[in-house]
């Protein structure tokens, strides 16, 4: 398992620091002593990092999105907020989970991304362990289930949508729209992890078609923007300790206050 150093690891190290500076501050109290300037200054701080740190950790986060591969479900710049109960809050540099739920597929997920785990992607969840996931020209198919993909004409498009094609694809009760290139859909990424590391759970037909079954205690990720996302196909399963929540609303994006508040 690998451990990153992110922000919530950076802010557990300065609440355990001006924890620290508390203290002294309460030993000095008791003692009558003078206490120093950097001790009364870190023991203010220490209340209102602790309260900041455990919301983040236990309750909820926010992350802005920082690039296209989530188009068009989330756009750059989209601060997006992500409920740390949906699966259990995360311990700080132990990626140990409190478990409250699982993961199910079709959440857009936030979690550390395997090639450098103090950063956090955010992708959907398309493979639970043990599914077999089939891919053909973009659109995915479940343990042999094909989901239903339409054309979709509901997206205003943008600059970044030039050349694209918009598609409802539906399982079930959930729905959401997927971005694919006009001219070859779903060619574009080419599968590496499935010829490479993976190539024992996956046969590889082409970029276009692909078979995988889902290892136990991994989850197969993938973007909306299928076209243009480094997920599962580039660098392989995702691993459930890297799990870090559950996105379910865009905040805000300053660049588009029609966003606000937008569900996912």
């Amino acid at each position: 398992m690998q451990i990153g150093i992110s922000l919530m690891e950076y802010m557990t190290i300065a609440a355990m620091v001006t924890g620290l500076f508390w203290i002294a501050a309460r030993l000095r109290k008791q003692t009558s002593g003078k206490k120093p300037l950097w001790v009364s200054f870190g023991a203010d701080f220490f209340g209102v990092i602790a309260l900041m740190l455990f919301c983040r950790v236990a309750i909820a986060d926010w992350q802005q999105v920082p690039s296209g591969s989530m188009e068009p479900t989330l756009r750059v710049g989209d601060r997006i907020l992500v409920n740390k109960l949906a699966y259990g809050p995360r311990l700080p540099f132990t990626n140990t989970a409190i478990k409250f739920g699982e993961p199910q597929r079709g959440d857009v997920v936030v979690f550390r991304y395997p090639g450098d785990v103090s950063t956090l992607y955010v992708k959907r969840l398309i493979g639970l362990p043990n599914d077999i996931v089939t891919y053909s020209h973009g659109a995915v198919s479940i343990n042999h289930e094909a989901f239903n993909v339409q054309p979709d004409n509901s997206i205003i498009p943008r600059n970044e949508d030039v050349g694209q094609l918009f598609e409802k694809e539906t399982v079930g009760s959930r729905a959401r729209i997927i971005k694919l290139n006009a001219d070859a859909p779903g060619a574009y990424i080419t599968p590496d992890a499935w010829r490479g590391k993976y190539r024992d759970n996956c046969e590889v037909i082409s970029t276009q078609a692909w078979e995988c079954k889902v290892p136990t205690g991994k989850y197969l990720m993938m973007g909306d923007n299928r076209d243009n996302s480094l997920d599962s196909r580039k660098w392989g399963f995702l691993d459930e300790q890297q799990v870090y929540g559950k996105a379910v609303k865009v905040l805000i994006n300053f660049s588009d206050f029609s966003r606000r508040w937008m569900s996912l």
